[in-house]
């Protein structure tokens, strides 16, 4: 049954981070705020609630979502051959709207889609989403919206969309909370040199290039390159 808790009041958000815990242990999907948009999460090592996430949102395997992560030193775990260019902006801008597509680590048991070898991932500037971080570890994450429409800025707008599909949401207002725009994250592509941004969000190439003066613009090539390839699918991805 679907439950909404009101995470402005400390008990409701302690019981609905228990029942997200708990639903998120049992295979399920629960949406959560983060610093852009509203995600829907699921078990990121669980195939099966990869699975339940995609179709709630009704995406298919081609379209994987990306991994939220609880702190920094997460990234080594999760990903492999990381870059000292992605590394530096990992350090500049998480937690925060910046997401990076890296080599998975190949020993990892998990099966997020059609990633061909790759994570993305973020660190959200979020203290709920935090908070149930640490209760669960790495989450796969995407937009709480169904496919089309409108990324939801509050747990009441995801459940307009998403219904019964999701077992707990954590309502914590409207995100991003200064703004008004519903603005992604920035996802580079950090699997080669140079990095190269795929889509342009809430960091922008100016504040990047401030880290990492190389960093390539949305559509931008270097010099005998081939086409860019395709970004896994991020809305938070938040």
């Amino acid at each position: 049954m679907t439950t909404s808790y009101d995470c402005a009041d400390a008990e409701q958000r302690a019981a609905g981070l228990e029942h997200a815990q708990r639903a998120i242990r049992e295979h399920k999907c629960v949406v959560l705020p983060t610093d852009t948009v509203y995600g829907i999460a699921a078990d990121a090592f669980s195939p099966q609630a990869v699975t339940l996430l995609l179709a709630a949102k009704g995406r298919s395997r081609k379209m994987p979502p990306p991994v939220l992560i609880p702190r920094l030193n997460a990234l080594d775990g999760l990903a492999t051959d990381v870059p000292a260019e992605a590394r530096r902006l990992a350090e500049a801008f998480w937690p925060g709207g910046l997401t990076l597509i890296l080599h998975a680590q190949p020993s990892l048991d998990w099966d997020l889609g059609e990633t061909r070898g790759t994570v993305a991932l973020r660190l959200p500037a979020d203290d709920v989403a935090q908070d149930l971080l640490t209760l669960t570890g790495p989450l796969a994450v995407s937009s709480a919206n169904r496919t089309g429409q409108a990324a939801a800025q509050s747990a009441a707008g995801a459940e307009a969309q998403l219904a019964e599909s999701v077992e707990v949401y954590l309502e914590g207002g409207h995100r991003p909370v200064e703004g008004d725009g519903a603005e992604p994250s920035t996802i580079i592509d950090a699997t080669a040199l140079p990095l190269r941004v795929v889509r342009q969000g809430a960091i922008s190439l100016e504040r990047l290039r401030e880290v990492v003066p190389g960093v390539l613009g949305a559509g931008e090539e270097a010099p005998g390159t081939g086409a860019e390839p395709d970004a896994p699918d991020e809305s938070p991805r938040n």
